[in-house]
């Protein structure tokens, strides 16, 4: 399907006969033990993740759905919960080629996207790429980061591309972005611009651990070290078969009726300044298409579309004033909407 960026693929006879393996602390697991196909593979990726990361298993769905639909995850919440953990997991669970890059204040955009700089012997100058030039960026604290260097990224995360000094270089293929943040009045913090917001397919935030998960934790070996040994949990090849299978979901005209509703009420609410954007609405029919593979089916469903909702829905909304900026503030009103909204009827 495709090759890791800086690795090059033979195809051989191993290839077929060769099981995604989901990676556990202590154990392997085939994926054939859950099925073939798609869904198995989404499987391997949603166990190798809950394996490492000590959250709610709707969020680690959630996170597997985003990389699943082919887009971009935005991770925020407080310091110490888990946000990196996640995204380090997420990256090694897939096994394609990774890149961290800290974002901090003094970052440039040439340090994201790359410079031309002069030959060390005076010949020509030539383009020196920098760490987006991967398939799985891990942009930690993004809105640490100056609202010059986020916007490096903008074309990246739309286009698969960058232009420096007037030429366009192609990013590998696929490009995933993986970033975190800190809640936006945390110090030394930049919002993130909506438009860049609008360009994250899924916005999750982890949340406290379980009491269960904290012990586990606190008695286990290191989060930090266990996601340095994780191991990739399915092939290339298994992996591009889930994005395609994802992309070739079936989308009735009731449901595909029922998710424009959805988008159509957040531009109506009287709290709301700007709603949802047609982005927007392919990104929920995105999201839901791979929550349907997940669940074994290649048709989406209105609870698929609802559980897609908050996630893929509540930080591309932008509030009127005097209503409280925050990410949980657009998720409760993204949630009252989905209720508020008429769900299709099955057709007997």
């Amino acid at each position: 399907m495709f090759a890791p960026a800086g690795r090059r693929r033979v195809a051989g006879a191993c290839d077929r006969e060769q099981e995604p393996m989901v990676t556990h602390p202590d154990q392997q697991v085939s994926v054939r033990s859950v099925g073939d196909g798609a869904t198995a593979t989404f499987v391997a990726l949603e166990s190798a993740v809950a394996a490492i990361v000590a959250t709610s298993p709707a969020t680690v769905r959630m996170a597997v759905a985003c990389l699943a639909g082919g887009g971009h995850l935005l991770v925020e919440d407080h310091p110490g919960l888990g946000k990196t953990t996640l995204a380090k997991a997420l990256a090694g669970a897939v096994g394609l080629d990774f890149r961290r890059l800290q974002c901090t204040a003094d970052l440039l955009p040439g340090d994201v996207v790359g410079a031309t700089v002069l030959a060390p012997d005076g010949g020509e100058p030539r383009f020196r790429p920098g760490p987006v030039f991967t398939n799985v960026l891990m942009a930690d604290e993004l809105n640490r980061a100056s609202p010059r260097s986020q916007s490096a990224l903008l074309e990246a995360m739309e286009e698969r591309q960058v232009s420096v000094d007037g030429v366009t270089h192609a990013l590998p293929e696929p490009f995933f972005v993986l970033a975190t943040q800190n809640p936006f009045d945390a110090t030394g913090t930049s919002p993130l611009p909506h438009g860049q917001r609008d360009r994250f397919l899924v916005r999750l935030m982890l949340g406290y651990p379980s009491r269960p998960q904290m012990d586990a934790m606190v008695a286990g070996p290191d989060p930090a070290e266990t996601v340095r040994r994780v191991r990739p949990s399915v092939t290339v090849d298994g992996f591009g078969e889930l994005l395609a299978a994802v992309a070739a979901v079936h989308v009735s005209t009731p449901v595909r009726t029922y998710a424009l509703d959805l988008v159509d009420a957040t531009r109506a609410h009287p709290q709301i300044s700007v709603g949802a954007s047609p982005r927007a609405a392919l990104a929920l029919l995105r999201v839901a298409s791979a929550l349907a593979v997940a669940s074994g089916r290649t048709f989406v469903t209105p609870d698929d579309v609802q559980e897609a909702a908050v996630p893929a829905l509540a930080h591309r909304l932008l509030l009127r004033p005097g209503v409280e900026l925050t990410g949980s503030e657009g998720e409760a009103l993204m949630a009252e909407i989905t209720a508020s909204i008429p769900v299709p009827l099955r057709e007997s």
